[in-house]
């Protein structure tokens, strides 16, 4: 019998009754409300006036916030990590309360039926501004007198340090020469294919918020709402579903979120806002920007023995929460020696604030400047020195029997195949052969290039790289397995599918370990309320610590599942074997049963495992025990180069990837295929570009150029393995390789098509425009 009062559910009735006893349709039942923002059109302006009032009366809405409101219900928060010492950067709300920053920073948020009647009722919001001057140089944000982004601070300088070891000035006093050049990379972002959205929904009664977000990190996202808006954390859900790309653009806390969360708070009703491209733009992080000075100091016979260093960037007016805007600097400070045996080094990094886009940690985070600026420096000793490229890293690179190898930053290198990986290209590329092709194109009037690149990524770190700074983000990673009673396996994991295919390869070391079907394991993440802890999806962690923690996990249930299916067919556990999804006795395999029958037994008779906990499920979290592994790899481009026009069209590339012990090869080279792909991107076409008013002109897809397939030749992709020793699974990272050689090939591959002119282009993109004033500089002649 139902409860007095609660409605009884008809046959012909096609309304949904919910638990609560109420009809979905109900007009009780609150509906979900829409999000649109007023953005700032200034980069950088006081906010003189602001009236909402018409806004308020348009048609479906439901709800305005301003920056003030949003202040009462959120906390101001900073970006900064603790062990930079002497780190310093404005406070972020979720709505500009006085002043804007940037253009597209969110000012009024607006709830309405749908998206459109907010779109509408944001047209209506009237805003007074005070033009502020725009700094977006970091030598004009720097300048003495220089307006102050946030006059608390005192000045525009977020962040400095230096890092010098070893006797720089008597290695360079010594040199047979000094090479000096000066490096821009430019600004460019992820556009992941799904943009940034999410789903707030808030009960008051409970005070109960689950968030459903495309993110890389849902357990950081939760530690994070509870703080900000002053909730029990165990009252915050939050549940990142499979998404649709990421790139690290979905690690960071973006303001638009937080004021999309805040307005669920207020109207305590479901609450969901979806970035639209030109918002993506605009108030996605950005990353790249930055600019390096460095001087190389080598002997005549090309070995490389000091280096020094200026490196700037720019990050935009707030260092990103919670994992700061610094680190892609402090990546480049420490991986400019590259994979090389360079032993002085002396190097300074500013980070500076300005009044265009955040920037921040996004795909391979610093390497692919660091590995362009070094593999530049390589190949333009050689040229001078009149050595063969490939032969100047042969007389560079550590060398096998040097591992693990302490590099002059500091940075210990566990393992790696630097000079296999390199001579393995050469073989496979057929570089010799490619040295001819180029030799007879040259005389034919074709100008070819051949670039080489060797890098090492840092990848699977643990606590030292966020947590010691202080930020909610955890170094290790949860697993729990469970047998269930039909002999399939659940697998709740704490690394979270971005599109990579981690599923997969989880599911395949369980697989291995159980040998059970793949199609019997299923692998549930993205959920906070029913997975372990854990860090989520960065830094190419899946594998190292996620995958790790799975094998451990794995491990131990197979353990539990020899324990009690001993104890049943009156054996030892040592002699129980795992085969084919049964448990059996070795030497007499008619001495078995199912795992499904097993399960059986635990889950339903556990009366018959007396003296054993009835169990079959296992819970392993796991932490690098170093700071970090190391993958390497070498790549090869080879480019054409018009001359007249400055168009560089890419030819061929191959690359052999060292990423230790493999899961699955095809996974592996979809991580570094596409790597390369986003690569050349980077390194060719994608510019977040800014006028002088600090205005984002790049703000489609019309205007942001993303390489097409008529971009990327067939990319050739060989595997080494070598395992790093300090991690269970001999794992390490696939998923920005690709990224942080590309860049470096195809600027080697360019300079080298220029060199006959005396041609050199420092600047990325490498466009049309800068390869034509290359050869201007150079006084080279237009075919």
């Amino acid at each position: 019998m139902p409860n007095v009062g609660s409605p009884v559910k008809r046959a012909d009735d096609p309304r949904l009754l919910t638990g609560r006893g109420r009809y979905v349709d109900d007009l009780t039942l609150p509906r979900m409300a829409h999000v649109a923002f007023v953005r700032s059109p200034h980069a950088h302006a006081r906010i003189v006036a602001r009236d909402v009032d018409a806004a308020r009366r348009a048609p479906g809405v439901v709800g305005i916030l301003t920056g003030e409101e949003a202040a009462r219900l959120c906390k101001p928060y900073r970006g900064i990590l603790h062990h930079y010492t002497g780190m310093k950067t404005g406070a972020m709300l979720p709505l500009a309360v006085d002043r804007v920053r940037y253009v597209g920073e969110p000012v009024v948020a607006v709830a309405a039926t749908d998206r459109a009647a907010a779109e509408d009722a944001a047209a209506l919001v009237a805003l007074e501004y005070e033009p502020l001057p725009a700094l977006l140089a970091p030598d004009q944000a720097l300048a003495p007198g220089a307006p102050l982004i946030h006059p608390e601070l005192g000045d525009n300088l977020v962040y400095e340090t230096r890092l010098a070891a070893g006797d720089v000035a008597g290695a360079f006093a010594r040199a047979h020469r000094v090479w000096a050049r000066t490096f821009v990379s430019g600004r460019h972002t992820g556009v992941p294919l799904e943009p940034r959205s999410l789903v707030a929904d808030f009960e008051p009664a409970t005070r109960a918020l689950t968030v459903w977000i495309s993110t890389q990190v849902p357990h950081m996202m939760r530690e994070v709402v509870a703080d900000l808006f002053d909730l029990p954390a165990e009252r915050v859900r939050v549940i990142a579903p499979d998404v649709g790309g990421s790139f690290g653009i979905k690690i960071h806390v973006y303001q638009d979120d937080m004021a999309a969360c805040a307005l669920a708070l207020e109207l305590g009703r479901p609450v969901k806002f979806v970035a639209g491209r030109r918002e993506s733009f605009l108030s996605d992080i950005h990353a790249r920007e930055q600019t390096v000075r460095v001087e190389v100091a080598a002997g005549a016979d090309g070995t490389l023995t000091a280096m020094r260093g200026e490196i700037t960037a720019g990050v935009g007016p707030y260092s990103a929460y919670p994992r700061s805007s610094v680190v892609e600097g402090g990546q480049v400070l420490r991986l400019l020696p590259g994979p090389y045996r360079v032993r002085h080094y002396d190097a300074t990094l500013r980070i500076v604030a300005q009044n265009k886009g955040i920037t921040s940690q996004y795909r391979a985070v610093g390497h692919p400047i660091a590995t362009a600026v070094t593999e530049s420096m390589v190949d333009l000793i050689a040229r001078d020195l009149g050595i063969d490229p490939a032969e100047m890293r042969r007389r560079n690179l550590v060398r096998p029997e040097e591992f693990p190898y302490t590099s002059v930053t500091g940075n210990v290198y566990d393992s790696g195949s630097y000079v296999a990986a390199l001579e393995r290209l050469l073989e496979v590329a057929g570089y010799a052969r490619l040295r001819r092709e180029q030799a007879a194109a040259r005389a034919a009037g074709r100008h070819l290039g051949i670039g080489l690149s060797c890098f090492i990524e840092l990848t699977g770190p643990g606590a030292q790289f966020y947590g010691i700074g202080g930020a909610p983000i955890s170094g290790q990673e949860g697993t729990t397995l469970r047998l269930e009673p039909s002999g399939a396996v659940t697998a709740l994991v704490g690394v979270t599918n971005q599109g990579q295919g981690t599923p997969t390869a989880l599911a395949q070391i369980i697989a291995d370990e159980l040998d059970v079907p793949l199609e019997s394991i299923a692998v549930v993440s993205g959920d906070t309320a029913v997975v372990p802890y854990g860090g989520g999806t960065w830094a190419s962690r899946g594998m190292p610590i996620g995958g790790s923690a799975t094998l451990l996990a794995a491990r131990a249930l197979a353990a539990r599942i020899r324990r009690l299916s001993a104890a049943l067919l009156e054996s030892h556990p040592d002699d129980v074997e795992l085969h084919g999804g049964r448990a059996a006795v070795r030497g007499s395999p008619d001495r078995g049963m199912t795992l499904a029958e097993l399960a059986r037994v635990v889950h339903y008779r556990s009366n018959e495992v007396k003296g054993l906990e009835p169990s079959l499920e296992a819970t392993v979290h796991y932490a690098n025990p170093q700071a970090w592994t190391f993958t390497n790899g070498a790549h090869l481009a080879v480019v054409e180069v018009d001359m007249e026009t400055g168009r560089v069209r890419v030819l061929t590339y191959v690359a052999v990837d060292d990423c230790g012990r493999i899961v699955n090869p095809a996974l592996v080279e979809g991580q570094v295929a596409g790597g390369i792909a986003q690569g050349i991107g980077g390194a060719l076409l994608e510019h977040c570009a800014y006028d002088a008013e600090g205005q984002l002109l790049t703000t489609t897809l019309m205007d942001y150029a993303l390489p097409s397939a008529t971009d990327i030749p067939r990319i050739e992709v060989h595997h080494l393995e070598t395992p790093a020793p300090g991690i269970a699974g001999g794992f390490k990272g696939a998923g920005e390789a690709g990224t942080t050689g590309a860049p470096a090939a195809i600027l080697n591959a360019v300079n080298d098509a220029l060199a006959p002119s005396g041609a050199m282009v420092t600047v990325q993109p490498v466009t049309p425009a800068r390869v034509r004033e290359a050869l201007a500089r150079a006084g080279a002649h237009f075919r």
